[in-house]
């Protein structure tokens, strides 16, 4: 049937969006900025920041607004409109369909409008901001034993108002649906900034509606006409398959007793208008779960027991193939914690089961291993019933696009046809089929994700910045879509359309059914300026491209070793947007974000800014610009991103390299190069009468003051004190034992002068369980701050200077022993970057040990088995690890000597002290070093009981808990030396 417009809709054919110039731009802020309480960006910096998300795409907006209240949201829509500038709301920018770039104003809610409005537990519904964060929401709702039913991997930085304009599901999508399902009642505006509330209407209710003369009248009675004179072409055009999400569900306003406009605002991707307040139905939290891991030698093997595995009543059953198994298995981080899979199976399926208690759950992990011998299993299912266990295993699933995706080199999987679902039982031949088809076009490709609903999260490699590359996309697309019809299916089912998906809508839907989307859009958006271009009207799918043909980079001689990462570039493009580096309440990365929740102190924002850079997206001279210091100035360099970001992007080692970049355009500061030098005038003050003099006048306020003024430490801090007598002027080589293995003991900087205490018990400990400790020579240094300030070229030669100390105890292999994280795993780490093709600089990499390292090592070999522990008396005792210590190797190994020792530990989970080195001690800088200890740290320390013992590796860590809190915490060295008898 032939598709005409309802009498009070306006025409299909929308005017083209108003060429967007600097003088609009100008008028706009005139405009708007005495309206707003929130912030109007229209700098190039801000807007390239918001230039992706995490698809393929890349388009500048207009400028970015953080609207503070929803009056914000209102008069930028209306002064918007009056320019017809389009507008673009945007939560976490983690979607991956291009949905979240245009350019346009784009409306940041994340910042402010993320509250929960209410929590009904009776109805179980949750109204909130669309800024919410979903982990944020289901925390609050698990104190109800309520969640929010769809689960998309990235919930720990999705937003609710994202996952209504996606139409999210997740990994319990066969359990709990799409949001669709879910959304209840949603206010917010049309493009003019008219209000709208949309919420469930009687037959009664919504002819009240149609009757009222206003915007919000038109719409109800254009609605009406459509469905009245399109009925036949919704009910026969639409797919039937449950996971259908391409163009508007317009279906759902059809043969129901009660239409709600506001499930048509599920999958619009902020086209139809922009909401400010959404009501969701929450669902029963499941009171136990557990996990059966089956393997299988192929990925097809896998599919086809899938149909099986679903008769036992699942929750979810999601498939990583072989190339997700190695992506992981490769990546730091990661790596150690896929316990639950064992050899390498072309196939894995993560089978979960909910109910009331573990025993009925393991009675359904025995109807599991009862049916897997049908499919060719390997063998019975792993059983994952721990909670930890199962939370590390949905953690890596979770974060599974993320590692796929970060890559070295050209080719990335992008998000192109990973959306697609068929009904499961045809799902194995799908594959077959699509896998032939990407397989003779000589690409690789990774599969993952929901195997119980049909949809395979399908990656082909390509290289984008080619014209053969765009070939691939082109071709890969097209028969995706062709197969996803043939077995009636789609290709949007969670991810939403925006341009990947939208760019073939009309043969997905038929030129019917598209021509009523169409007329949708231009009911809600006669102007066409929600986020154009989105669901229906959408450019070619490759056009627009982050990184197309044209792309290319500007060479950067650098003075760090990038070749691992394939040069600085490539690691700055190793980032694909997905967002990780913006969760709040867990882990340690990125904790500047974790404080200001800004975009450009996310390690994503930082990327974003040096590749645009380095691309020619921002003005020449943008790389060692001011405004580029400002979004590097909180990086604290804490290294969690080298492993916590699925993609592994190393922002530590990127800033120390753009630092020194940028020293070689502007002049140091006097404070900087002191703080760089510090190890030198420590080494020269440090156990002299000069030591008491200079930590009595740092003591003095008015010293302070001075300081604060002439270099900018700040006054509120008190710089650690200098040792009176330091580690080297100790003896301590006097306690060796007669006999026994040689230790080399590496004495930091820190330790050794201001805190020698600290490396006397360490010393000691390893002393009293028959090791013979030799101090390594005095001038041995690792150069961290050095790094830590930029200056490459000096810690390059402090490198080898210390490379040739350290060489004669590796030539004897021996063990070097080192008290303080960021010191000993600078040795063994960035050494390798500031000396490469210096086989000794490995050779000593695998030499160096941390102090609990070690210990743990010797405990597991037993040659501490003759150690005597007496257990303290209060032996409760909660560990601050060292972000470094963290990144690298984490903190088992502590964990596992200090309850050896006989304490009961508790590790933290709170990211960064927010010291830093000298970061905390700079003046502009101390407000935001307290905030990030006082997100998580500071308050636990305080909290806990007076007898609950305080460790932290780090000094720095040391120094903060000193300074925010009534407490002093303890290095586990001097711990273990005071719980060792005799």
């Amino acid at each position: 049937m032939a598709v005409s417009a309802p009498a009070d809709a306006l025409a299909t054919d929308r005017p083209a969006a108003r060429p967007m110039t600097d003088h609009l731009r100008t008028t706009l802020a005139e405009n708007l900025r005495p309206r707003l309480q929130g912030d109007l960006r229209t700098d190039a910096m801000s807007r390239a920041l918001y230039a992706t998300d995490a698809s393929m795409y890349q388009m500048e907006p207009v400028a970015v607004c953080i609207p503070k209240t929803v009056a914000d949201v209102q008069a930028t829509l209306e002064e918007a409109h009056a320019l017809s500038i389009p507008v673009l709301p945007r939560g976490g920018g983690s979607s991956l369909a291009g949905q979240g770039v245009n350019t346009a104003v784009v409306l940041d809610f994340t910042r402010h409008l993320d509250a929960i409005v209410d929590i009904d537990p009776a109805a179980q519904q949750a109204t909130v901001q669309p800024g919410l964060v979903l982990d944020h929401l289901n925390a609050a709702a698990a104190e109800h034993g309520l969640m929010v039913g769809p689960d998309p991997a990235s919930s720990s930085r999705a937003t609710l108002g994202g996952m209504v304009a996606n139409n999210s599901t997740g990994t319990h999508s066969i359990r709990y649906g799409n949001m669709i399902h879910h959304v209840r009642r949603a206010n917010g505006f049309l493009a003019d900034g008219t209000p709208v509330t949309f919420e469930p209407l009687s037959h009664g209710g919504w002819q009240r509606k149609m009757r009222q003369d206003n915007r919000e009248g038109t719409i109800y009675r254009s609605l009406d006409a459509l469905l009245s004179q399109h009925a036949d072409t919704i009910r026969n055009d639409t797919s039937d398959h449950w996971r259908r999400n391409n163009g508007y569900r317009i279906e759902h306003l059809l043969d129901t007793d009660e239409r709600n406009v506001a499930q048509l605002m599920a999958g619009s991707e902020g086209t139809l208008a922009v909401l400010t307040e959404v009501t969701i139905d929450l669902v029963e939290k499941p009171a136990t779960t557990v996990l059966g891991i089956a393997s299988y030698d192929t990925r097809q093997q896998a599919l086809e027991a899938v149909t099986a595995i679903l008769d036992t009543d699942p929750d979810a059953v999601e498939l990583f193939d072989g190339v997700a198994v190695e992506r992981i298995r490769a990546t730091p981080g990661y790596a150690e914690r896929l316990t639950f899979i064992d050899g390498t199976p072309g196939g894995v399926l993560i089978v979960e089961y909910g109910g009331a208690s573990k025993e009925d759950m393991a009675r359904k992990l025995d109807e599991l291993d009862a049916v897997l011998p049908t499919t060719n299993a390997r063998g019975p299912a792993q059983r994952i019933q721990h909670d930890d266990a199962i939370a590390n295993v949905w953690s890596i699933r979770k974060e599974g696009l993320g590692l796929v995706m970060g890559v070295e080199g050209e080719y990335k999987p992008w998000a192109l046809i990973e959306d697609a679902s068929v009904p499961v039982e045809h799902l194995p031949d799908y594959i077959d089929e699509l896998s032939t088809l990407i397989d003779e076009l000589d690409v690789r490709a990774a599969y993952y994700a929901h195997a119980s609903a049909g949809c395979l999260h399908v990656r082909p490699f390509v290289n984008t910045k080619t014209d053969e590359g765009l070939e691939q996309l082109d071709t890969i697309a097209r028969g995706s879509l062709e197969l996803v019809k043939r077995y009636g299916g789609v290709t949007s089912s969670e991810h939403g359309d925006g341009i990947v998906r939208g760019a073939l809508n009309r043969e997905m839907l038929g030129d019917d059914l598209y021509a009523v989307n169409q007329q949708i859009k231009s009911i809600f958006d006669p102007e066409g300026l929600l986020n154009p271009g989105k669901v229906v009207d959408a450019p070619p799918l490759t056009e627009n491209l982050r990184m197309g043909p044209d792309y290319s980079t500007r060479p950067l001689r650098t003075a760090m070793n990038f070749e691992d990462e394939g040069g600085f570039s490539h690691l700055l493009e190793k980032c694909n947007g997905n967002g990780a580096c913006r969760k709040r309440d867990h882990g340690t990365m990125c904790p500047s974000f974790m404080a200001t929740r800004e975009e450009e102190d996310s390690t994503r924002g930082r990327a974003n800014a040096l590749r645009s850079a380095l691309a020619g997206d921002l003005p020449e001279g943008a790389l060692t610009s001011e405004r580029m210091y400002e979004v590097m100035d909180l990086c604290i360099q804490c290294k969690a991103c080298k492993t916590e970001c699925p993609s592994n992007v190393d922002m530590a080692k990127i800033k120390t390299e753009w630092l020194n970049q940028y020293w070689q355009e502007h002049r140091m500061p006097w404070r900087t190069w002191l703080f760089a030098h510090q190890p030198q005038f420590v080494r020269q003050l440090a156990g002299t009468p000069l030591a008491t003099a200079i930590n009595w006048a740092g003591k003095q306020g008015w010293m302070r003051k001075a300081g604060a003024w002439m270099m900018g430490v700040s006054a509120e801090r008190e710089l650690p004190p200098f040792a009176r007598q330091t580690a080297f002027q100790m003896d301590l080589d006097a306690s060796n034992p007669p006999e026994g293995p040689d230790v080399v003991f590496f004495a930091d900087t820190f330790n050794a002068y201001h805190t020698p205490e600290v490396v006397r018990a360490a010393v000691r400990f390893l002393q009293r369980t028959g090791h013979r400790v030799h101090l390594a020579p005095e001038g041995a240094c690792c150069g961290r701050p050095l790094l830590s300030k930029g200056l490459v070229t000096e810690a390059q030669h402090t490198a080898l200077n210390t490379l040739e100390m350290l060489y004669p105890y590796v030539e004897q292999d021996l063990p070097i022993v080192g008290l303080e994280p960021s010191c000993i795993h600078t040795l063994s780490d960035e050494f390798l970057s500031l000396l490469p093709g210096e086989l000794r600089a490995q050779e000593l990499a695998e030499q160096v040990h941390p102090f609990e390292g070690f210990v743990a090592e010797r405990l597991r070999d037993g040659a501490l088995d003759a150690s005597e522990w007496h257990a303290p008396e209060h032996n409760n005792l909660i560990l601050h690890g060292h972000c470094h210590q963290k990144a690298l190797v984490g903190t088992a190994d502590t964990e596992a000597i200090l309850s050896a020792a006989g304490y009961d530990v508790n590790t933290l989970d709170t990211s960064c002290c927010g010291m830093a080195g000298s970061f905390g001690y700079e003046d502009e800088h101390v407000a935001i070093s307290k905030q990030m200890a006082e997100r998580r740290l500071a308050p636990t320390v305080r909290n806990a009981p007076a007898s609950t013992h305080v460790a932290a590796p780090g000094f720095s860590c040391r120094s903060q808990i000193k300074d925010v809190t009534p407490r002093t915490a303890q290095h586990p060295a001097v711990l273990l030396n005071e719980a060792l008898r005799g």
